[in-house]
């Protein structure tokens, strides 16, 4: 992976055994079991990289506020649907190509949910993140390469949280469709969801700044 996950914090795994994925030569795997029974336990939350432990980094409150904003506009166009969307407090577990992650994304939809005695889920229709500075290039490369390859998701969505823009990214019969959605009057299509977002409830009493706040956009692939 090009980014660049330094980022440390205490685990009650055996001889603090969360991974320093920069600069680490000979990190320690850490197997599925070892990790979710840890994670119980742990005073911070950390990410899951096929077998590779990596602490979350702390988020801004304007981007708490544009999460909580998502989760209650959401919330209340599917009461009573057999869609529901979950916050982060809730993993998300993806198995491809041999391995298994598990990741904290801002906000997901599911339809066909696990027990509610799971501590994870495993089929998103749709997977939400706000951006940070020391996130996006996470959440726009490696994050995305992986909820792309979710079979049953229909749609990732991704906020600015520094000016009313959103980056869409819908399934299609030939992959998946970028689109961009510009400005607080704006409304974001979600017909598989029967439903449509609103940008002005999404940064509902957010502060805006001059200028997104940003690193050069990565190369991807689409075609999941």
């Amino acid at each position: 992976m090009s980014a660049d996950f330094s980022r440390t914090s205490a685990h009650p795994l055996r001889d603090n055994r969360v991974v320093e994925m920069a600069g680490a030569p000979n990190p320690e795997f850490v197997s599925v079991d070892e990790y979710l029974s840890a994670e119980e336990r742990a005073l911070t939350r950390n990410e899951y990289i096929d077998g590779w432990v990596r602490a979350m980094a702390d988020a801004s409150i304007r981007h708490n506020l544009i999460k909580i904003n998502a989760l209650v506009h959401l919330a209340q166009l599917l009461k009573g649907q057999r869609c529901q969307p979950y916050d982060s407090d809730t993993k998300l577990r993806i198995r491809r190509d041999g391995g298994t992650r598990f990741y904290y994304p801002d906000l997901q939809v599911v339809c066909d949910s696990n027990p509610q005695t799971s501590v994870f889920q495993d089929s998103p229709v749709m997977v939400v993140e706000v951006l940070s500075p020391s996130t996006r290039h996470c959440d726009l490369d490696e994050k995305m390469q992986a909820y792309l390859q979710i079979p049953t998701l229909a749609c990732y969505l991704v906020l600015e949280q520094h000016q009313p823009v959103a980056i869409v990214l819908r399934r299609t019969a030939g992959g998946f469709l970028r689109e961009c959605v510009d400005g607080i009057q704006a409304r974001i299509e979600l017909p598989f969801l029967g439903c449509t977002l609103s940008m002005s409830e999404l940064y509902e009493g957010i502060e805006f700044t001059p200028t997104c706040v940003q690193e050069p956009e990565v190369e991807y692939e689409t075609n999941a």
